[in-house]
């Protein structure tokens, strides 16, 4: 701007103040350039557009400052938005301890007095049901529950409904609607069942017609394996399947191990979607894309490798057990690909980055898509529950975050886990759910207890 202005008063001076040109072989001033001669008048007209350049810059400059001060009170603006207050929870079974939460979020016990509470789901008629697997053992004493009766006033739902129990550990439901008629989706260790569901069942009727059967043995969670649960997804027509490895790391025998299945709602046509996840409790369409969270392996240190959330692509390998993520970059478990080699096996390319990497043994399980959130600061975003590693000293996880960007990630909700002792965890997140534009849940798998979050208007 400033050489531009320089420029405008050069050229008005020459326009209007010519310089004296003398024409060659004549000793008199030419037609074409009279002007003022003296020098005075040369540099009053200069002074005066030079003062009237000085104040246009002025002015830009109180501009452009207003602008940097607006920009400046934004962001400070913002940045409160994101600070954190402190609400004190107290349960009936004599714990009381202070959850954190965003300024302008009230958080409340909905129900309590559970035991393992997992995964949420919607039911088509608009009901809350959820899954308690009763303890970390292998057992056959998994629940349904319904959640009913919601209290406007104590944010706390009255009523629980058990609607199947004795079930060999169900972490999650599904409904999928085919010609009219509803269906609810029930994933066991070793199978998946399905019940017709009618608007307002408290429990199943009719018998249950089995969809699939998988494999129920393996190591057990001492070393690192034996993944029990069996996560859902429908998506165009079609019944996705989460099934976990039967190990920490080895080379399986079985090619149904550490994968997504995709298959028709009647249990046909059975086919890999994706492979090399470990263990991808979380699995959810989210429009036409299917997005997962995946529990890496143990052994390599506290520090890796990195737990993931990718975004799921038909026919594409994650990396397990061949491969690790660690810091933005993929490596290789050369001993094992070394072994696998020799036996004959075929090496997958390494895999990309994954969409988002959490810090080792955090444990990504159940998360959600905040589409159309009242709140810019959830608005269209991930929020994902970190269930913690059972290595209460690491300190890791415990915690909802929130997706910010490729690789990066905020918590949202915490207070979980106060110190590195047993006694310092208050609880396990484990699985979020978008419930209106200015409200979720959180499930606590540790104490059975569902929160309510809320945006305050």
């Amino acid at each position: 701007m400033v050489y531009v202005s320089s420029f405008t008063i050069w050229k008005s001076i020459r326009e209007n103040h010519s310089l004296i040109r003398v024409t060659p072989g004549k000793e008199k001033v030419s037609e074409k350039t009279k002007g003022p001669r003296d020098c005075g008048a040369f540099l009053k007209t200069f002074m005066k557009h030079f003062h009237a350049t000085i104040k246009t810059i002025l002015l830009l400059i109180f501009i452009m400052g207003s602008f940097c001060f607006t920009d400046h009170l934004q962001k400070k603006k913002s940045a409160a938005v994101t600070r954190f207050v402190s609400e004190k929870i107290t349960l009936k079974k004599g714990l009381s301890f202070y959850l954190n939460v965003p300024e302008g979020y009230h958080i409340h016990v909905a129900y309590e007095g559970l035991k393992r509470l997992r995964f949420l789901t919607r039911s088509p008629d608009g009901r809350l049901f959820a899954t308690d697997m009763y303890d970390l053992t292998d057992n056959n004493s998994s629940k349904i529950y319904i959640f009913d009766d919601w209290d406007a006033k104590t944010r706390s739902f009255r009523k629980i409904h058990t609607y199947l129990e004795d079930l060999h550990n169900v972490t999650q439901v599904a409904f999928y609607n085919k010609d009219g008629k509803d269906y609810i989706y029930i994933p066991e260790t070793e199978k998946i069942t399905r019940y017709e569901y009618h608007a307002g069942d408290n429990a199943p009727s009719g018998k249950p017609t089995l969809i699939a059967s998988f494999p129920s043995y393996g190591l057990s969670y001492k070393y690192g394996g034996w993944h029990l649960t069996r996560s859902l997804a429908f998506h165009r027509n079609k019944l996705y399947v989460s099934i976990g490895s039967s190990c920490n790391t080895c080379v399986e025998k079985e090619n149904i191990r550490a994968s997504i299945w995709e298959m028709d709602p009647e249990g046909e046509n059975q086919q890999i979607f994706a492979g090399g996840l470990r263990n991808s409790v979380g699995i959810k369409w989210i429009g036409n894309e299917l997005w997962a969270t995946c529990m890496e392996r143990d052994e390599l240190g506290n520090e890796m490798p990195e737990d993931m959330f990718n975004h799921i692509r038909k026919n594409k390998f994650y990396g397990w057990p061949y491969y690790y993520q660690y810091q933005n970059k993929v490596y290789a478990n050369k001993q094992l690909q070394d072994s696998a080699r020799q036996q004959g096996h075929n090496i997958p390319s390494a895999p990309s980055l994954a969409y988002c990497g959490f810090k080792a043994h955090s444990a990504p399980l159940g998360f959600d898509y905040f589409k159309g959130f009242d709140d810019p600061l959830l608005k269209n975003s991930f929020l994902i529950a970190l269930h913690g590693s059972t290595d209460v000293s690491l300190q890791k996880g415990n915690a909802v975050v929130k997706i910010t960007g490729r690789g990066k990630y905020t918590t949202i909700v915490d207070g979980f886990l106060t110190g590195p002792k047993p006694g310092n965890r208050m609880g396990r997140p484990c699985d979020v759910m978008m419930n209106d534009g200015h409200s979720f849940f959180i499930t606590d798998d540790m104490n059975g207890v569902l929160y309510y979050v809320e945006k305050q208007p």
